[in-house]
């Protein structure tokens, strides 16, 4: 892994700063962001060092950052659908990144790395990636949110048309939470492409002890996540939606360093992309990162019902972009094998037929 002092981080700086505001787009919706007359911020770094570019990604908004967490808990939510698949989960680099600059603004004493890994016991995948030494060096904690205490929720599902209870982090709701979504850029076997939104809102329930999706299961333990899919690609888009209102990221650093592209988030191939993206407003980064993998974003059902119902700023022509420019640093992504049949999302109810249901790809859970 390669290692950095602080000097490399103020080598290369982003120049710029913006105000600190809140945009309230809607009643249903408190999301945190840079806004000036509808008009949201998002940082786009590159280089060859992942730690570099999260740091670099985050200047911009310094002085908003320092504002907004004031004494707040802060919470590194990194993305481990594996606890042993290094190319599916967040790197230990990019943790490292954001927490040299969170050092950098006073606000590291009171951050921890939380997760509920998709497959298997959390704190073995943390020991797998190396996050362990974060601990070390920032004395930050690290969290088993499986471990944790949890609050009720309730999603659709797309088999019965019915709520169905899940149990989800009570720290991720927690308003004393300032949550930040540290995703990795890749595309997806239900919604197309995961990035900021869905590590939160798919992360967030919560598993039993011993579960995996193996023979080595526990017997009788479950997970939640997967009711938070909602039995069907159009499920699993309004789930994403509905819960956004309370389950978003108030900070979203999105990795793409090295992205997945095709059977992703678990099965994907590795993409050389070398991009960092970082927003205070969750949609407006979500919205770069899938135009920087050359996906159609009107495909994206999730994101496109946020941006209906003004989650955040998804217009490209609203967004300011600091640093790089998208078109340089621009890749067409492969999507999954059964992308077309993830658009099912787009048709009417009347149209759905039990046939329309996605296969059993169980380890798709982040």
């Amino acid at each position: 892994m390669t290692t950095f002092t602080r000097r490399n981080f103020l080598r290369t700086t982003i120049a710029g700063g913006v105000a600190a505001t809140f945009i309230r787009p809607c009643n249903a919706y408190v999301a945190f962001g840079t806004q000036r007359e509808n008009h949201s911020d998002v940082a786009l770094t590159t280089g060859d060092n992942r730690a570099d570019m999260a740091y670099r990604s985050l200047q911009p908004f310094s002085k908003e950052l320092a504002g907004l967490i004031g004494t707040r808990r802060v919470i590194l939510k990194p993305n481990n659908v594996s606890i042993d698949k290094p190319l599916t989960s967040t790197h230990v680099d990019t943790l490292e990144g954001i927490l040299e600059f969170l050092k950098s603004i006073g606000k590291a004493g009171n951050a921890i790395i939380a997760e509920s890994a998709a497959n298997g016991p959390t704190l073995d995948g943390f020991k797998n990636y190396g996050y362990f030494r974060l601990n070390k060096k920032y004395g930050v904690k690290l969290i088993d949110l499986d471990q944790e205490p949890f609050d009720i929720v309730y999603v659709f599902d797309e088999k019965d048309f019915r709520p169905h209870p899940v149990r989800v982090s009570h720290m991720m709701l927690d308003p004393d939470s300032f949550i930040v979504s540290v995703a990795r850029m890749k595309t997806h076997d239900r919604v197309l492409a995961t990035l900021s939104l869905k590590n939160i809102v798919v992360g967030s329930p919560l598993k039993d002890p011993g579960f995996t999706f193996d023979s080595s299961s526990r017997k009788g333990a479950k997970s939640d996540k997967s009711l938070m899919h909602g039995n069907g690609f159009r499920g699993i888009n309004y789930n994403l939606y509905a819960m956004a209102h309370q389950l978003h990221p108030h900070l979203a650093v999105i990795d793409g360093f090295e992205g997945m592209e095709g059977n992703g988030p678990n099965d994907g191939t590795p993409v050389d992309h070398r991009v960092c993206v970082a927003s205070l407003d969750w949609l407006a980064a979500d919205r770069v990162a899938i135009e920087l993998m050359g996906i159609d974003f009107g495909n994206v059902g999730y994101l496109n019902f946020c941006s209906q119902a003004g989650a955040g700023v998804a217009d490209l022509s609203k967004i300011q972009i600091i640093g790089e420019s998208i078109s340089a640093h621009k890749k067409l992504y492969k999507l999954s094998d059964n992308f077309k049949d993830q658009l099912i999302w787009m048709n009417p109810v009347s149209q759905i037929t039990p046939t329309t249901h996605y296969p059993d790809f169980r380890l798709s859970y982040t």
